[in-house]
């Protein structure tokens, strides 16, 4: 029991000082987790042609465009909520790809910027959302995992169109 007890704690100690956060601030790994998820999805979203954004497996499915935006959507409503502001994108009137790629680079960025500049006790709040009450650490666990869930979905569509999908980061 005693060297669990040690383990833990020595675990701990390691693990501290990479969360480490500005007073007030979320910690910086979880900003950099969501710039890689932006690098990540416009490497996926610039591999389907253009004449191919309106593509869907089948019929009651979202296009490839359509999920693109919806992720890009989700996420600044998602970031909205959790840092007070107002969502400042809008769904495109279009989905084809010049207006879907800029839909997710504004999204990203606004998501990223209120991820930057939240102040951690909002983590702790709770907010309303689809799911129904969370606090904020769970609203951005839900952001994450929905965009998870879309881009997976994407990747599908672009390997039926024969794309090798961008190699996976995190």
């Amino acid at each position: 029991m005693h060297r669990l007890m040690t383990t833990l704690l020595v675990g701990a100690a390691l693990v501290v000082p990479a969360l480490a956060q500005e007073a007030g601030t979320v910690p910086s790994v979880l900003v950099d987790h969501w710039k890689t998820s932006k690098k990540y999805m416009l490497a996926l979203a610039e591999q389907m042609p253009a004449e191919d954004y309106s593509f869907k497996p089948n019929p009651v499915e979202m296009s490839f465009g359509e999920q693109m935006a919806h992720i890009a959507g989700a996420n600044s409503f998602f970031f909205a909520t959790l840092s007070g502001q107002k969502d400042p994108i809008a769904k495109p009137a279009k989905f084809d790809k010049a207006s879907v790629l800029k839909t997710l680079n504004d999204s990203y960025d606004f998501c990223i910027a209120a991820l930057t500049g939240l102040d951690h006790e909002r983590m702790f709040q709770t907010f309303d959302s689809p799911a129904g009450k969370m606090t904020g650490m769970e609203l951005l666990l839900l952001a994450t995992d929905h965009t998870a869930h879309h881009r997976g979905q994407c990747i599908v569509y672009l390997r039926a169109k024969g794309i090798k999908p961008a190699q996976y980061q995190f």
